[in-house]
């Protein structure tokens, strides 16, 4: 699949890998490509972003404060907080008393900020796409072939990212971008250049 995407998308990849590594998570996740999404100029994903009212760094920062403040919680969206306090679990709470006692961000499936390659596996390797980051590449293909374009673009990310549920699909969602929103200023058609 990675022979389809374009050197934009595949930017992303490798942005995803660099964030991922900084965090010290075990996987590369959904959000990792969000967030290396937010870090691209002058791509077809970062014109969507920014005509979606993401232009600002400021704008863009609010979402990464989201995206910490999700994988903070274990990487619960708010539908599932809302499901768990409907039975009388108070996410909030836990969290608290897990990083009182292990740390802020004990829960977020990190290893710790900083601790780099030969944190994430023995020998330095680097680790597998998680579920989540897993589906975000399968629907990028899946919107891509909908779509009827020969590559994989970071725009075909940006739309995967937005229909799948999760913590990523829901930040970017409170932050104004939607599947429909990304349609509608992406081109309905791309070339295979990039």
């Amino acid at each position: 699949m990675f022979e389809r995407f374009t050197k934009d998308a595949r930017a992303v990849v490798e942005g995803a890998y660099a964030h991922a590594e900084g965090d010290g998570a075990r996987s590369v996740d959904a959000e990792h490509l969000l967030l290396a999404l937010l870090d691209r100029e002058g791509s077809r994903a970062s014109f969507a972003l920014s005509a979606l009212g993401l232009a600002e760094p400021e704008a863009r920062e609010r979402v990464r404060r989201d995206v910490r403040e999700a994988r903070r919680r274990a990487g619960l969206t708010r539908a599932d907080a809302d499901a768990l306090a409907g039975l009388g679990i108070d996410v909030s709470q836990i969290v608290a008393r897990v990083e009182e006692v292990h740390g802020v961000g004990a829960m977020s499936g990190d290893r710790g900020r900083g601790t780099g390659r030969a944190g994430w596996s023995s020998g330095g390797r680097r680790p597998g796409f998680g579920r989540g980051a897993r589906e975000v590449l399968e629907r990028a293909l899946r919107v891509a072939l909908a779509r009827r374009d020969r590559g994989i673009g970071d725009e075909h990310l940006l739309l995967a990212l937005t229909v799948l549920p999760g913590v990523a699909g829901e930040v970017l969602a409170d932050h104004g971008v939607t599947f429909e929103g990304v349609s509608r200023v992406c081109p309905a058609a791309r070339s295979a250049a990039g």
